[in-house]
């Protein structure tokens, strides 16, 4: 067959020149900038979202940060300057930081293990069929979806006040079925300040454990439940080995969320007890520094640690969300 000749030239030094037909050179161009518009027009219509989401979201962040690096305060106005590592340092020798690292630790772990077991427990519940699950269903989700403020203020006045309060309105009632005229009448928020916080949160972040939990329940391998039951296993081997393993994702999952959410909560610790009597956590700790001493590079540096320290709960739960959906992909 006939061949296309390529165009050879010598050149001085004893190398030659071989260069492609120009067609084809074009012809590659071409195809490249096609694949580039392609990829352009995919990407345009997301332009408007990610620059607003840069600006909502990383310019304020960059911002906290550069003013963590000065010295500013706004009932110092004269002494404003380049503080370098100064207000990290105070952050992390800061006694009252360190109550509120310590208080934000406890309250978290306590809220994260209780609402997951009190939501694994509520799950199991709604794995079964029974007359009006899903009423019942809709009805434990409520709490989840009421505003957390708004949550704050029910527990405060409903159910904590000493005076009108719920919980001793039925103490009241049960004390005098049995006779007697003289209830206890405890002031909850003051007695235990740290478990009123604690109960109000369980009570508003067990549907969200419920619900991921139910999940995982729902998408166990019912020909392998099945097989287990014919064996002759009973309820308690069957939950033991086959589905306490296959939620110990889903429980990862739920604890890692969990835990970025509660130590970021401020609505409860401000609206029940207003940070006192050793409730402050960080979010309020932070409140603290910045509206009420005003000292604006210390409140951002706390800021800033605070953040990272999500960051690195939240990258633990982006790879077990990662590792469940590669799951699911392989089934």
């Amino acid at each position: 067959m006939p061949t296309k000749s390529v165009e050879t030239r010598d050149e001085p030094g004893g190398r030659s020149d071989t260069r492609r037909p120009s067609g084809a050179t074009r012809s590659r161009g071409g195809a490249g900038t096609a694949r580039r518009a392609a990829g352009w027009a995919r990407r345009a219509p997301l332009l408007p979202a990610l620059v607003f989401l840069v600006v909502v979201t990383q310019l304020p962040f960059v911002a906290t940060v550069v003013i963590s690096f000065t010295r500013w305060n706004a009932l110092a106005p004269d002494n404003k300057g380049f503080a370098a590592l100064d207000n990290y340092k105070a952050v992390f020798t800061d006694p009252a930081m360190r109550s509120a690292i310590w208080t934000t630790v406890l309250l978290t772990v306590t809220v994260v293990l209780v609402s997951l077991v009190l939501g694994l427990g509520l799950a199991l519940l709604l794995d079964r069929r029974f007359w009006g699950r899903g009423v019942v269903r809709t009805m434990l989700i409520t709490p989840f979806l009421v505003v957390p403020v708004a949550a704050a203020l029910l527990w405060k006045h409903a159910l904590y006040n000493a005076s009108y309060g719920l919980i001793n309105g039925t103490l009241t009632w049960v004390w005098k079925l049995f006779g007697s005229a003289d209830p206890p009448q405890p002031d909850w928020m003051t007695a235990s300040p740290l478990a009123a916080v604690e109960v109000s949160l369980i009570w508003q972040w067990t549907p969200f454990m419920m619900l991921i939990l139910l999940a995982g329940l729902q998408s166990r391998p019912a020909d392998a439940v099945e097989a287990a039951r014919v064996d002759g296993a009973s309820a308690f081997d069957v939950f033991r080995y086959l589905t306490l393993p296959h939620l110990r994702r889903y429980l990862e999952l739920a604890a890692l969320l969990g835990t970025v959410y509660v130590v970021q909560n401020f609505d409860a610790v401000f609206t029940i007890t207003s940070g006192g009597l050793g409730t402050a956590n960080l979010p309020y700790t932070i409140y603290q520094t910045f509206y009420q001493a005003h000292d604006y590079g210390r409140a951002s540096a706390q800021g800033v640690v605070v953040v990272v320290c999500s960051l690195l709960v939240a990258t633990f739960a982006l790879r077990t969300v990662s590792s469940l959906l590669r799951e699911e992909v392989t089934r």
